[in-house]
């Protein structure tokens, strides 16, 4: 197992895309209590066109790098929220970032690769000076709902919402 410090988080080039939009779907589409492509294709797609999200106004794609070179996790990192693109509230929230679609190899898992990237997400939205970042998961994702209860985000049921029939959780970190 690598140590953490072996990994770079950096912004994902466009010729990368392609490959992290498979990265998460094959990590969406595995996780236990999740809803199937053949259930909800449009969020598939969205997944597997994930870089063009980075089209969005203060959105980055961020990658978790090896030092093999080796995608091994991304997050989608929103600096304001108007552009967060969830159901809900969240979208209307002020002076926050927020982030989506964190996913981590499944071969990686462990390392803390997800905890790198949500730190990271969290020191971007201070450099912004911002109050708040917001977060959803669902309870087929427990690991990642503990790492982010571990940092420190609290749920916000105001933020909760229905993604056809998957409830999801909104969860808040305060930086101010």
């Amino acid at each position: 197992m690598l140590p953490i410090d072996n990994y770079v988080i950096r912004n994902a080039r466009p010729d990368e895309f392609a490959e992290i939009g498979q990265l998460m779907v094959n990590v969406y589409s595995k996780l236990e209590g999740f809803p199937k492509e053949t259930e909800q294709p449009a969020y598939y797609r969205m997944l597997a066109n994930v870089g063009e999200l980075t089209q969005k106004k203060s959105t980055e794609l961020l990658i978790a790098v090896s030092a093999e070179g080796k995608i091994d996790g991304a997050v989608v990192y929103f600096g304001n929220m108007k552009y967060y693109g969830s159901d809900g509230i969240a979208s209307q929230e002020q002076n926050g970032a927020g982030f989506r679609l964190l996913a981590v190899s499944s071969d990686s898992r462990g390392k803390g690769i997800g905890k790198l990237l949500t730190l990271e997400c969290i020191r971007k939205a201070q450099q912004q000076q911002l109050s708040q970042v917001i977060i959803h998961t669902t309870r087929a994702m427990q690991t990642a709902w503990a790492m982010y209860e571990g940092i420190g985000f609290k749920r916000s049921d105001d933020l909760d919402f229905m993604q056809g029939s998957l409830p999801v959780f909104g969860f808040r970190y305060l930086l101010k």
